[in-house]
Parts: structure tokens; sequence; C-alpha cells
């Protein structure tokens, strides 16, 4: 599945077909069950995010915005106004690919879905470049001292590789099982009317039925943050009451139409029986979706664009978030927070590296700056161009993304990564030949920890990510293992996919601009 707004022209087949062949799956994140109660975030409309202002449960924090009318009330649920609110866990599970195959058609029915999100990527990151990203950017207000941990659940029953989270959206708060991706923007679910939707679980999403529901209109300034439907432009006639229909493009016909909408979404708190309303989310009801979506409601974004979750939240959580993934194999849950945590901040292990300047104002993807990779501890011998953004024409560069599975690298520097892991590797493990997908592939068996050269990423401001062996090889049965990173075109981007930061805890902290990477065991967090 294919994370990109506003592409006119699919990939065609012909021009798929190889990367095809050299990609994987994505994983997604997504929010887990939630309990409606008493606990409401007000909105104020005068916002310049049009989000999440100011908690109710937190009256020692006083900040008058920009209309200085901003004013809370208290929770008797929550702690005394002078300390920070309980934390909000969300989980966040692994779903399985296509039940019933063997795992070598798992990878290459992900290869295919792969393939398509990596090709909008580049297609995405060339359009911001040209002034087709996001139209606009507004800065959200100071944040609270309060965090949301949320856990994403497991996706196996809806039949694929992806992340979930259980959102209660509307009211009364209604659950929906939503795909969660740091790839993509736009919040939007199914809703009814259905004019042309794909199948899932349980009902659509009924605007009818919740009365915290309503349209954004066309004159509204948030329409300018999404594209119209194609191929006519938007029509107002009248700012103040039509609607805002939007199109969102994904990739391989995937995409989204509907109406921009505010609701309310609501969470659970990690304390007993809390859980916390967050009004006037900006979100897509979509009334003709197609795609990739298999099963899952619709999709919540963590991208860096104003209409994106994490956006939203951070009026309230500020600038952070992270997540902590378990292992694959693992059937823990993993966890994303909203906010600072604690006990992250405070290992030992913790490092930094600064985010790279984005390819064009308002891009969604979060990039890094990469300066070179090291096998067995020896620094390799790529050009710096591998690892830089076409002035060209915007392709290129290298981003942290826990939607796509595995690491892809830019062509010239996967062929020296792999050629450096079939130069070191013990003689002892003998070449598995032929194996579709990745490459080198061995045979490993009757050994149940084989010994692999080291792997480690330098950043240009000199931080370097150390990853353990099952971090970049993924043992596909008994018999064969194969290194987890593939190749890219020469204009594609690097991608660090989710399988390369399992049990590592990773912050995105935007207010510093940099992102953090501490090992941790992610089924304890």
């Amino acid at each position: 599945m294919l994370f990109h707004e506003g592409l006119a022209h699919p990939p065609t087949a012909a021009a798929m077909a190889p990367l095809v062949e050299r990609s994987l799956l994505l994983l997604l994140l997504l929010l887990s069950p939630f309990v409606a109660s008493a606990g409401i975030l007000e909105l104020n409309s005068s916002s310049p995010l049009f989000g999440i202002e100011f908690p109710p449960f937190n009256t020692a924090v006083a900040d008058p915005g920009c209309d200085g009318k901003l004013v809370a009330a208290g929770d008797e649920r929550t702690q005394p106004a002078s300390q920070p609110s309980p934390s909000l866990k969300l989980h966040m599970t692994r779903r399985a690919a296509e039940a019933g195959g063997t795992r070598r058609d798992s990878v290459l029915d992900s290869a295919r879905r792969d393939a398509v999100r990596i090709e909008t990527m580049h297609r995405k990151a060339a359009a911001a470049r040209a002034g087709g990203g996001e139209r606009a950017s507004y800065s959200p207000r100071r944040a609270l001292s309060e965090r949301l941990v949320a856990t994403v659940e497991s996706g196996v029953a809806v039949g694929s590789g992806e992340y979930l989270m259980d959102v209660y959206v509307g009211t009364p708060p209604r659950r929906f099982r939503m795909i969660m991706d740091t790839g993509s923007d736009l919040n939007w679910l199914q809703c009814a009317p259905c004019l042309d939707c794909f199948e899932q679980r349980g009902p659509v999403f009924d605007p009818v039925a919740s009365s915290s529901y309503r349209n954004v209109t066309c004159g509204d300034a948030r329409c300018g943050l999404v594209s119209p439907p194609e191929p006519a432009p938007r029509s107002c006639r009248r700012p103040g009451e039509d609607s805002c229909p939007y199109y969102y493009w994904y990739g391989d016909q995937s995409n989204t139409t509907g109406d921009l909408a505010l609701e309310s979404f609501t969470v659970n708190l990690t304390s007993p029986g809390a859980s916390r309303r967050v009004d006037g989310v900006v979100f897509g009801c979509g009334h003709r979706n197609r795609g990739l979506f298999h099963g899952a409601a619709g999709l919540l974004g963590l991208g860096r664009g104003p209409l994106s979750f994490a956006s939203q939240l951070r009026a309230v959580y500020g600038h952070t978030f992270s997540y902590c993934l378990v292992d694959h194999g693992s059937d823990a849950a993993s966890k994303v927070v909203f906010g600072e945590d604690p006990l992250l901040l405070a290992h030992p292990r913790l490092n930094y590296t600064a985010f790279a300047s984005p390819a064009a104002a308002g891009d969604t993807f979060y990039y890094v700056q990469l300066k070179s990779v090291l096998v067995g501890g020896e620094r390799l011998d790529i050009s710096a161009d591998a690892w830089a953004v076409s002035k060209k024409d915007g392709t290129g560069g290298a981003i942290v993304d826990s939607g796509t599975t595995l690491s892809y690298f830019a062509e010239p520097a996967y062929r020296v990564i792999r050629q450096a892991f079939v130069d070191r590797m013990s003689r002892s493990y003998p070449l598995v030949a032929g194996f579709p997908v990745l490459s080198p592939c061995y045979n490993v068996s009757g050994v149940e920890r084989p010994e692999v050269p080291e792997l480690a990423l330098e950043f240009a401001d000199g931080a370097v990510w150390d990853f353990p062996a099952e971090n970049y090889f993924i043992r596909l049965d008994d018999d064969v293992m194969c290194l987890a990173v593939l190749g890219t075109p020469r204009s594609g981007m690097s991608i660090i996919g989710n399988f390369q930061q399992q049990n590592f805890h990773v912050v995105y902290d935007l207010k510093e601009n940099r992102l953090g990477f501490a090992p941790r065991r992610c089924a304890e967090v």
C-alpha cells in the first residue's frame, strides 16, 4: 500500500515490475480499544491549527492562545491540577499477511504492496519539490505536561500485515479499526452513504448517527490543505455552507474521496476507567474508497503535515511522539506514545540525530541525514550522492518510516552493502541461490543463532545507530536466513523500515528537530 496525496497518473505495470520483485511488506501503527468517559478536550475553532487546545483535566496551565478565550474546566477523575495527568496507552499489534499461505507466499505478496508504496513515496517527494505538497503550515500552541500512550493491535483478523489501532469515533462513540501510518497525513474513515467502498470488518461510519459530526465548509482555511476531486476543480458557491470535497491518492489506484469533516475521537487512559475525548479532529469522511486496506475502517496518519493525527495532538501533548515495536515473532503488543516518555528520556543509551530538511515545505516524510553504512565495523565506500535529495526533482534522500517493513537503499548503496555481507559472511553458511525477492540468503539448517557481520548506520552529525542481527536478517524458515535489506532505483529514496527498528524506542522530537533511538524491550514498555 502506498501513501501519497494527489497523484494523477498511477505507475504502469511494466514500470512497476522490476521494483515489485525487490520489495517487502509495510507495517502501519494503529491505536487500541478506547472506552468512552467524561474527560473531554475542548476545541477552539479560532486556533491556527484548528486542533486540540486545552484539556479540562489540567487547570494549572493557562494559555490564552491566539484569541484569548481559552478556559479550562476540571475533571474529578484525574490527578490534582498541579500534577501531570496520567498517561494514555494505545496498543499496536502486527497483523499477519494473508492467512493460509507459506512464508514465501507472504513475502511475495508483501513485496507487491511495498513496491507500490515506495514508488508513490518517490512521486510524492517529487511533487512536493515541484510545489504539489501541502499548501499551508500551522504552528501549534504551547503543549501541556501530558502524554498519551497507545497500543496498536494485531491485524491478523483482517488478513494483512499492518498495525491497527482501535479508535472510538462520534457521539455516541463507535469503535473503528484504523491503519496507522507515519508516511501519510490524512485521517479518514469509510462513510455512509458508501458509494464505492472496499470490504471492512463491521459497519462504516454513519455521520447521521453522530451528534458531534459537522462538515468543514469549502470556505474554511482547512479546506485548502486537501486536493479537490479530479478532474473538475472544487466549486465553492456558498463558502460558509457548502462542504469541502477532497481526493487523496495512495498509489496502485488506492484512494479516498469524500467530505472533509470534524468529529470527536475518544481514547482511553491507562488509569482504570478513565478516558479522554478529543473534539474537532479533522478527518475525511470517505464515500468512495479503493485500495489494499484489507478490512480496516480507514487510516490514521502520523506524517509531518498539519492534518495528521500527530500534528493535531501537538497542541496538547507537545511536539514529541514515539513508538516501540516488539519483534515480529512476539505476541506482545507494541506501543505508541504521544508526549514525552520519562523512562525513555532517562535511558542511558538514548541517542539523537538531527532531521534533515524536508524535500519541500509541508512534506509528509521524516528525512534523516545518512552519511555512511558500517558492516563488520568497516565504513563502506559509498558516494555521498547516494544519500542526497535531488535538486532537480526532489527524489532521493533518506527517511525513517514505520510503514515500510524492510530497509531500502538507493541502488548504488545497496550493491555495496549487499556485497559487503557476501564478502564477510562465514563460509560455513552456504548461499541459497534463486530465492525470490531477498538476497543474499543462506542455509543455516541446525544453527540456532548464526553469526553475522555487524550493521550500523552513521549520520552526518556523528550519531551511530547499531542494530542487533535479528533487525537486519530475517529467518524465513528453519533452514533459510536472508538479508532484510533491499535496493531501490537510482532516483529512489532510502528508507529505514520497521523491521530494522524493532525493539528500539524511536522518538520523533519535532521541537528540537531530531530523531531519537534507544534499545529497549518493547514488550515491557
